[in-house]
């Protein structure tokens, strides 16, 4: 299937329209939302729940550990998060129907938070870096990958969190381009997001317009 592209001013609008149609169709359904940090993809996931409600479950949760943050480890594509366990703990026992319980890791605390049960849904969305990797996407009835310009992300990093803008300069964003590169992301989504009048819409919206 070739992917769908749509621009932000109508980014809701189809995204919703797009679910709502599988999930006429389906069950249950699986909806995955990748893309570069600062994208939009937890306010996308936000809106898509408050439409339809369910599950929102975070990719940030499964961060590796410190024992885990190996060169080995870093040098695989996708590699800077724990997609295994996620994968045994939450997506394919969801996916069989099954509830599950897991513990987020705190990158802040260095430790892993309390237990979180979550119940099999008629929508769940994953949402964060690294979801629609290889070793996952079989899951998802839909792959949604959002875009941003360099330097639209690098102004909303600055803007949410500016000590920490370097770190995401030289390790963080290199890893995920990476990523997007090698395990072709964006050829393998369901629909692409371009986020490039995001900030406009978010503006107009903080100041009540």
């Amino acid at each position: 299937m070739s992917a769908m592209t749509t621009k932000p001013a109508g980014t809701g609008g189809v995204v919703i329209a797009h679910i709502e149609a599988l999930l006429a169709e389906r069950d249950h359904v699986l909806v995955a939302i990748d893309g570069p940090c600062a994208s939009g993809k937890t306010m996308l996931a936000a809106t898509v729940n408050k439409r339809f409600g369910g599950n929102v479950l975070h990719m940030d949760d499964f961060f590796l550990r410190p024992e885990q943050r190996t060169p080995e480890r870093f040098a695989q594509p996708g590699g800077n998060v724990d997609r295994e366990r996620f994968e045994t703990e939450v997506l394919a026992p969801l996916f069989a129907g099954k509830t599950v319980q897991y513990r987020p890791w705190d990158c802040h605390s260095g430790d892993f938070a309390v237990s979180r049960t979550v119940e099999p849904a008629r929508l769940t969305i994953v949402e964060g870096s690294y979801s629609i990797h290889p070793d996952l996407r079989g899951y998802y009835d839909c792959m949604i990958c959002l875009a941003i310009t360099p330097a639209e992300q690098l102004r909303r990093l600055e803007q949410r969190n500016p000590r920490m803008l370097r770190r995401f300069v030289d390790e963080w964003i290199p890893l995920e381009n990476r990523y997007f590169e090698e395990t072709g992301t964006e050829s393998a989504a369901d629909m692409i997001v371009d986020t490039a009048l995001l900030t406009i819409i978010e503006e107009k919206k903080t100041k009540g317009e």
